[in-house]
């Protein structure tokens, strides 16, 4: 049984009819058109009911554990694996898995890390919840998997074992779908539940929860850190364990974030088997991804920045240590977060404003450490942002707090933010 046919769901419905599998799907949305994609795929929709016949159930990542089909399964005596066990399984011999997690720069330093080898000459991809499919992926027997996998996804994964497993960072996120902080640190460490002493476990030397669950890792410890760990940096310059490396001005960009996920990528590269020449060719190449921090517009001496895939109150400190003085545009839907953290760097903030369903709390987190306006579109949170900033701030829409309020996925909203800065450069 698939649960889910989005993207993920659709790519593991295939495989599995692939494999001669006869396969249920469930879909809580959809209709007449949705049944007809399912027919298309050589499978039938079915329901919740179906489980107590299936031999196994692969949930899609966004599918909660208060979804009956977990409840079912589980009384049907079921297994529930995710996409990343699903693919580990299907992988060719002798396919290796380098496996990418963290609250935060998961998709930046897999995408990095597979930069890095196929500058060595590896025929690596990255894949998982950067776009590709897990499942995907392997069918095209590359190398190296280079897999971004979240914490939903570790969750349900049995066997998974990564040759290289690296954990970036740990901070309060998904509490909407993990009960306790203790949970979700719980699925995350599970990246290193399977390996052995031949394998590599990643660890950022920086972060206390993560050092500190590094400490039960049965592979081979290879740690990261800004100022401390195997690969840091000295002197301005990114350093590994064979010497300097590159030069952090040499980055494209050199934000606090962007160096410790060049060491964090060069140091799961190199332990996959790169040398420090593809570590400085893949960094130093590496232009970035949308909708992080990434620079969309600039208007009377203002820069106008797009880091709508910042959802976390974490991920909005870590931009934010970037810019001397910022007009930030924050709010959207809280996941169950406390957003009082993100007035931790409030000293660097002229102005803040408030959008979406959380604009309330996040008029609050600020009352007292910065002037808030609330906004009831974007355009007006641009226009207000605008009229708050200076010659040589930044505005930086940086929400920490998913989009589901206003649009259908962050990029969406990261768009609409750009098209607002063009509008806004374009006008007398």
């Amino acid at each position: 049984m698939v649960v889910g046919f989005g993207v993920t769901g659709r790519a593991v419905t295939d495989h599995l009819v692939g494999g001669g599998a006869g396969v249920v799907v469930v879909e809580d949305g959809g209709g007449d058109t949705l049944a007809l994609d399912v027919a298309a795929s050589g499978a039938r929709l079915g329901t919740v009911d179906d489980v107590a016949g299936a031999d196994l159930v692969v949930p899609s990542p966004g599918v909660p554990p208060t979804h009956p089909v977990h409840a079912a399964a589980a009384a049907a005596g079921v297994p529930v694996v995710s996409e990343v066990e699903l693919a580990w399984r299907a992988a060719a011999p002798g396919t290796r898995f380098v496996a990418v997690t963290g609250t935060n720069g998961k998709t930046t330093v897999a995408t990095m890390a597979a930069a890095i080898l196929v500058a060595a000459g590896v025929r690596a991809v990255p894949a998982g919840n950067i776009g590709l499919p897990l499942v995907t992926a392997v069918a095209t027997r590359p190398d190296v998997v280079v897999a971004e996998v979240s914490s939903f996804q570790l969750q349900h994964t049995a066997g998974f074992r990564p040759d290289v497993a690296v954990w970036l960072n740990f901070a309060a996120d998904h509490l909407d779908w993990h009960p306790t902080l203790e949970h979700y640190a719980a699925a995350k460490a599970r990246i290193w539940a399977n390996q052995g002493p031949g394998d590599v476990a990643v660890v950022n030397a920086e972060d206390p929860v993560v050092a500190a669950a590094a400490g039960s890792a049965p592979g081979r410890l290879v740690t990261f850190g800004i100022d401390r760990g195997e690969w840091c940096v000295a002197g301005g310059t990114l350093r590994g364990p064979r010497g300097d490396v590159v030069a952090a001005s040499q980055l494209p960009r050199c934000l606090p974030h962007d160096v410790a996920n060049a060491l964090a990528a060069m140091a799961a590269a190199s332990a996959a088997g790169a040398g420090t020449e593809a570590c400085r060719a893949g960094v130093t190449a590496f232009a970035g991804l949308p909708h992080r921090v990434q620079l969309v517009g600039e208007a009377g001496g203002v820069r106008y920045y797009d880091d709508s895939k910042a959802t976390t109150p974490a991920s909005v400190e870590a931009a934010l240590r970037g810019f001397e003085s910022v007009v930030l545009i924050a709010g959207g839907r809280n996941k169950g977060l406390d957003l009082r953290p993100l007035a931790g760097q409030a000293h660097r903030v002229r102005a803040v404003v408030a959008i979406g369903e959380a604009a309330p709390e996040v008029e609050a987190a600020f009352s007292g450490a910065a002037p808030v306006t609330v906004a009831r579109s974007m355009a007006d949170a641009v226009g207000a942002a605008a009229a708050a900033a200076r010659p040589g701030d930044a505005v930086l829409l940086s929400p920490g707090c998913a989009s589901f309020d206003w649009y259908r996925n962050y990029a969406e909203r990261g768009d609409d933010f750009a098209a607002c800065v063009r509008r806004l450069a374009a006008s007398p």
